[in-house]
């Protein structure tokens, strides 16, 4: 498997690069005796920060705009009718997907389409399975048209997660698969869907951005 850093991982893994050299030096001058404690210690560390901020190569298999793919990897926490109350107004299907710390953490377009709706919510960080995660921790609400169907993607920070960064702004044609953000040290993802769109995953699933399909628009 190809190992890739992610971009917004370039600054963190330097500065913690620095540091880790910087440490096991003044270790070897003065307590040398803890050189190989401190050493494999920094070293799991580094590796921690390189595998969090991964970025694998994930290819579309099967283009079909009618497919909406998983934005993210993850776990699925929820699949219900909820009423979507910043966009649309009305009933929806909620899929959420949960991202633990171990998670690849990019986050890429469901669909190919337009960007009918961008915005920025800062917030708490409040533990992403809180019910009030979706409305009060910081967040951004994403809505993609392919033509046809409207679809809403929200990032939402949780209490590790202290940044959600997004690539999109309104106007913007995105392309299907590609990078539509990153949340640093991860939280949760939710999709909502055109009631009569055909689920094709269940509660308690591992889902892989780009790999998994979540539904089918009718």
């Amino acid at each position: 498997m190809i190992f890739r850093l992610h971009k917004e991982g370039y600054s963190m893994t330097l500065w913690a690069s620095i540091l880790v050299i910087a440490v096991n030096l003044l270790t070897y001058f003065f307590f040398p005796s803890l050189l190989i404690v401190t050493g494999i210690l920094s070293f799991i560390a580094l590796i921690i920060i390189l595998q969090f901020f991964r970025n694998p190569p994930r290819e579309i298999r099967v283009t079909d705009n009618n497919l909406i793919y998983a934005p993210a990897d993850g776990k699925i926490v929820a699949i219900e009718e909820a009423t979507e109350t910043e966009y649309f107004n009305q009933k929806k299907l909620q899929v959420s997907i949960f991202m633990s710390p171990a998670n690849v953490h990019v986050n890429r377009n469901p669909i190919s389409g337009t960007v009918n709706y961008f915005k920025y919510h800062p917030g708490k960080y409040l533990v992403a399975w809180h019910p009030k995660s979706s409305t009060e921790n910081e967040r951004t609400t994403t809505v993609i048209s392919n033509g046809k169907e409207e679809i809403l993607l929200r990032q939402i920070a949780g209490a590790l997660a202290k940044r959600i960064v997004s690539y999109v702004q309104e106007g913007q044609e995105v392309v299907q698969g590609k990078d539509m953000g990153f949340i640093k040290f991860g939280s949760r993802v939710d999709l909502f869907l055109p009631l009569d769109t055909d689920i094709q995953v269940e509660i308690g699933q591992k889902v892989k951005g780009n790999i998994t399909v979540i539904g089918r628009l009718g």
